[in-house]
């Protein structure tokens, strides 16, 4: 399948071509236009779509660089005023004109005329959200918004001293892999008491978001702000029930995976209980990989393997580069985690991570291209609606990228050994992330279905499901007040509430795709490109199908995938 990197940015022809999003009196004529325009033609119709298009790509890019400058430097006043002015000032302005141009979209019987072929998934999700709209949640939302953004300002902040350097704690996690187990111990407390220190800030923090978003559920006629987020994510595809039997499946089929591989540590190390800090560690007299030096080494490494895997997916991360859309290395002041963020107007995303020189870095670049990739295929798609596809797609894109490049790792490392090693660690990962998920999911599930739970009861809750997909090889007995607010790191649980178990579908996937991959290299990555051209114009499953796999993460299917991971671990060991 052919592809260009070379992509342009949509022309406007509704928009001025110097507008740029300043205030709500500049922007409130083009929604005055698209809500009182005629539609008395399907032609006409088409028009307005592509108009409302046009909008919608201008206002979600200024949205996406407001949100990147914040997340690149948290210090910066100015930047969170920026981003706030938009959550508080644009956006709630924004949504009332939304829900009656949506309305305008199902009122017009000319929309019966659009190609269902790509149309259907489009139309369904408007319908959902003209469904879900309540205007007394407008003001609730944009709270939360502001209110979540904090997470990333509290987290910036956290930095601990290691032998005189003050070091993010991203940097810092880069010694747990030291062969040096008193080192590793005394930078795990250090990071271990610097996240306790603003423990109760998370917690409180927490709390008012539990609460907002509690509220936003009743308003919108649901019992609990669970069955409020299925509903507004979309997720036609599979219920709460099916999430449970995931988990059972995992707890089932991967646990057990992961208690051999823990064990497999703890042997290489020569210990004879595995502590919390050993879990990542390399053997004495055993180097950790370092697979970079920055983030610019990294880019360029990246760049050969994606071009060998197949040149298009390289020139992509080369557009990126020329056009200075990324921003590696971690640093203090920086918001933790990292993504891809499309730029829907003007078509190349923009990819932000905290590298320290680690594989998990390596892992989260191959991942993070693989969301890249995603960008660029999908941009020609006629209606920027159609380029917001569900994350177990998104996921999907990225995931396997990570298993799609890891025969072409040779150019991270010096020797074959080494990269082997690497290759081990991303084998660790797809299983160890499994139970994670699970564990993260489980919990949401409970968060938002018990309201007014209190902060210990929350702890005891975590607690029991942390125990419930345990391996139970890891000895947490020195570490136990940590052990009980663990959650706090995971930003999606402030950020992205439910966002999380999409990443268990879509790690299932990737696997059938690299199994697929093994098959038939070529085809696999036709279809991998096929399946992200389509953005968002066939339902998820259909995506899936043409990716040329299952959406099934049925206990039986889990069982399969897992035993083909586990033989090809087999067959790393034997290399």
């Amino acid at each position: 399948m052919k592809a260009s990197a070379n992509i342009k940015a949509r022309p406007r022809t509704f928009l001025k071509q110097d507008f740029i999003l300043s205030d709500w009196a500049g922007l409130e004529p083009y929604f005055e236009n698209l809500q009182n325009r005629r539609l008395d033609a399907a032609e006409a119709l088409q028009q307005w779509l592509a108009d409302l298009s046009e909008l919608e790509s201008a206002i979600g890019e200024d949205a996406c660089w407001r949100q990147i400058k914040m997340t690149c430097d948290t210090t910066d006043n100015a930047l969170e005023e920026a981003f706030t002015f938009f959550v508080t000032e644009i956006e709630p302005k924004i949504k009332p004109y939304a829900f009656a141009i949506n309305k305008k979209l199902l009122d017009s019987p000319f929309k019966n005329e659009l190609d269902e072929k790509i149309y259907f998934p489009y139309l369904r999700n408007v319908a959902n959200s003209v469904a879900l709209f309540r205007e007394e949640n407008i003001a609730l939302q944009s709270e939360i918004n502001v209110l979540a953004q904090q997470y990333g300002a509290i987290s910036g902040a956290m930095s601990v001293a290691i032998e005189g350097k003050e070091m993010t704690l991203q940097q810092a996690a880069k010694l747990l892999h030291s062969s040096d187990r008193s080192l590793r111990k005394s930078v795990f407390e250090k990071v271990v008491d610097r996240r306790l220190q603003d423990k109760n800030t998370l917690n409180d923090l927490f709390e008012k978001l539990l609460d907002l978003r509690h509220k936003v559920a009743l308003n919108a006629g649901f019992d609990n702000y669970r069955d409020y987020k299925f509903q507004e994510l979309g997720r036609f595809d599979y219920t709460p029930e099916d999430c449970f039997a995931f988990h059972e499946a995992v707890k089932e089929h991967i646990v057990p995976l992961q208690r051999e591989l823990l064990e497999h540590r703890r042997k290489e190390l020569g210990i004879e209980q595995l502590k919390p800090y050993d879990v990542d560690a390399e053997p004495i007299g055993r180097e950790p990989l370092q697979p970079f030096a920055n983030g610019d080494e990294m880019l360029d490494k990246s760049i050969a393997v994606f071009t060998k895997l197949r040149p298009f997916f390289g020139e992509c991360l080369s557009k990126m580069k020329e056009m200075g859309r990324l921003d590696l290395d971690s640093r203090m002041g920086k918001a933790p985690g990292g993504y891809n963020c499309p730029l829907p107007e003007t078509g190349v995303p923009f990819i932000f991570m905290n590298a320290a020189g680690t594989v998990n870095d390596l892992i989260t670049m191959m991942h993070e291209g693989g969301h890249a990739v995603h960008s660029f295929l999908s941009h020609d798609l006629p209606l920027s609606a159609m380029k917001e596809y569900p994350m177990e797609i998104a996921e999907l894109a990225s995931m396997s990228m990570e298993l799609f490049t890891l025969e072409y790792w040779q150019d991270f490392f010096a020797t074959k050994e080494e990269c082997i090693r690497a290759q081990w660690e991303e084998m660790e990962r797809v299983i160890d992330v499994l139970p994670w998920i699970a564990t993260i999911d489980k919990f949401q599930h409970w968060l938002y279905t018990h309201p007014g739970h209190s902060i210990a009861d929350r702890e005891k809750v975590w607690k029991a499901i942390q125990e419930e997909f345990s391996t139970g090889t890891v000895d947490w007995s020195e570490f136990q007040e940590y052990q009980y607010s663990f959650w706090q790191k995971q930003l999606h649980l402030f950020e992205v509430p439910f966002y999380y178990i999409e990443y268990g579908i879509a790690q299932l996937g990737a696997i059938a795709m690299w199994r697929q991959y093994k098959h038939n290299k070529e085809q696999a990555l036709d279809n991998y490109m096929a399946s992200l051209s389509a953005g968002y114009t066939k339902t998820l499953k259909d995506l899936y199908a043409i990716a040329g796999i299952r959406f099934d993460f049925s206990p039986a299917y889990i069982k399969e995938l897992s035993e083909f991971v586990h033989n090809e671990m087999q067959q790393l060991k034997v290399n």
